[in-house]
């Protein structure tokens, strides 16, 4: 793992060091808990899908100042000794509470919660957002892509088109965590353990003198994992016919093809796929695969679907690992509390003209309440640090700016989660490493608790995020005192 310490903005470095001149004269020493939290759904969606959290914990593990970056900093010109002194001896020793990566999450609702003296709080924040928001945007954008497909596998192809090598490497692993089944990333692959999948360009068919000739040098080196790209000339006239001379030849010298199939990656997807799909079957090879490519996203896929399209593998590149139409998650970190020794917790909001920018005040707590019937969610509630929910007995809750919708879930009729789980105490990592794979698992069943109307492409229904009775007490009265 890299040393990703000087991952931050200029400003935190120069906020910290304000920090401890401040208590360096006033021997005044403060803990803060900072809230990363998003305001709005990337893409239009009606959720998102937390992710990164490994990365982050790899970061604080990490997290100390070499004498490079002690020299580097001092070539600056803006820190005194006594503050270099400081950092060499820098390490995070806080609390960490965080969603675990898979979960569906909504806005609001802190993704992680810091408690940390308040220079370490403060310093980890952009290093957190820039992990955070990335991997969650993939991860949504390919849920997405996933549900419009319906089934069918996905497969993540954008490692040439993301920005750059770590954007393709953890976009890679954000992608399968969203629910693709496999990536074209080798490195991602390696990292991650995660299926690599690929087939050829159409390079290899024009470094050939003929496409039947390229073919079959590819089909006889892959027989149970060929998939021939048929459109680099004619794909009706010459692709598909080509590619089922080849898979008669294997057939007829008692090769056994499994995983095959062709791919289309130009042209009309609906009607072309449709129409070697009934070459492919009258053939004989009803069971060779149709994939398809060429600037897919969830709302291309979902027309082709309806079109009947004949594919069944999807292979999604520059749309999904850049999120092109939503191209940023908004993840923000802002402080909620804070505490100087020898005095009770403060809570802090910050306020706007904008409602969706006035913050939730406080320690808290996230539960998930589901429908015990279905198992589906039914909403998510913010709860002061001090509160437990249970359902043995009803339970109200309402909408924290339309306080006139409410919803009251009867006792035994509905379960509950807490979704903030503790990952650093006393700045040692306390959570359970899990593979990809096991968080993909984790994830595709969180998926499955949504309902469908929460999951559509288009003007979906939002899922309700509201605040406890004490939340939202104690929030309406510092909104009133401090806009006196």
């Amino acid at each position: 793992m890299r040393n990703l310490t000087l991952l931050t903005d200029f400003y935190e470095l120069t906020m910290m060091q304000a920090y401890h001149h401040t208590q360096q004269a006033t021997g005044r020493k403060q803990t803060a808990v900072f809230d990363m939290f998003y305001r709005e759904n990337p893409c239009g969606s009606g959720y998102a899908v937390a992710a990164g959290l490994q990365q982050v914990i790899d970061y604080i593990n990490n997290l100390s100042f070499t004498d490079d970056d002690i020299n580097y900093l001092r070539g600056t010109d803006t820190f005194n000794e006594d503050f270099l002194t400081y950092l060499k001896k820098f390490r995070f020793t806080g609390d960490i509470y965080a969603v675990p990566e898979g979960t569906v999450i909504f806005p609001g609702e802190p993704l992680v919660r810091v408690t940390a003296p308040l220079m370490e709080a403060q310093f980890i924040e952009t290093a957190i957002l820039n992990i955070i928001n990335h991997q969650c945007l993939i991860a949504t954008k390919a849920a997405r892509v996933c549900w419009a497909a319906l089934g069918d596998r996905v497969l993540e192809f954008g490692l040439r088109r993301a920005q750059g090598p770590d954007a393709g490497v953890y976009g890679a692993r954000a992608a399968m965590i969203g629910g693709c089944s496999g990536t074209s990333n080798v490195l991602a692959g390696q990292l991650f353990n995660v299926p690599v999948r690929g087939t050829h360009a159409h390079s290899w068919i024009m470094s050939f003198e003929t496409e039947l000739e390229a073919f079959r040098y590819y089909a006889r080196l892959y027989p149970n994992a060929c998939t021939l790209l048929v459109d680099t000339y004619d794909t009706l006239k010459s692709g598909v016919p080509n590619a089922i001379k080849i898979f008669n030849e294997l057939k007829q010298e008692g090769i056994t093809l499994t995983n095959y199939g062709i791919r289309l990656d130009s042209g009309d997807l609906a009607y072309l796929s449709k129409q070697a799909r009934k070459m492919l079957d009258e053939a004989g090879f009803d069971d060779a695969f149709i994939s398809a490519s060429n600037d897919l996203d969830e709302y291309i896929i979902s027309e082709l679907k309806a079109q009947g399209a004949k594919v069944s593998v999807w292979g999604v590149g520059t749309h999904l690992i850049t999120s092109k139409e939503y191209p940023a998650f908004g993840g923000v970190y802002k402080m909620a509390a804070l505490k100087t020794e020898g005095s009770p917790w403060q809570n802090k909001i910050k306020l706007s003209e904008d409602p969706i920018k006035v913050t939730n005040p406080g320690q808290k707590k996230i539960f998930r309440l589901y429908d015990i019937f279905s198992g589906k969610m039914k909403a998510d509630l913010i709860t002061t640090y001090d509160e437990t929910v249970t359902n043995e007995a009803d339970l109200t809750i309402f909408d924290p700016i339309a306080t006139w919708k409410k919803m009251t879930l009867k006792a035994k009729e509905f379960t509950v989660k807490e979704l903030l789980q503790p990952v650093f105490k006393d700045g040692k990592s306390v959570y359970p490493t899990y593979t990809v794979t096991e968080i993909c698992e984790h994830a595709k069943k969180e998926r499955e608790t949504l309902w469908d109307e929460h999951r559509r492409l288009v003007r979906p229904h939002l899922m309700p995020v509201d605040l406890s009775q004490k939340l939202y007490d104690i929030k309406q009265k510092m909104i009133s005192e401090l806009r006196r």
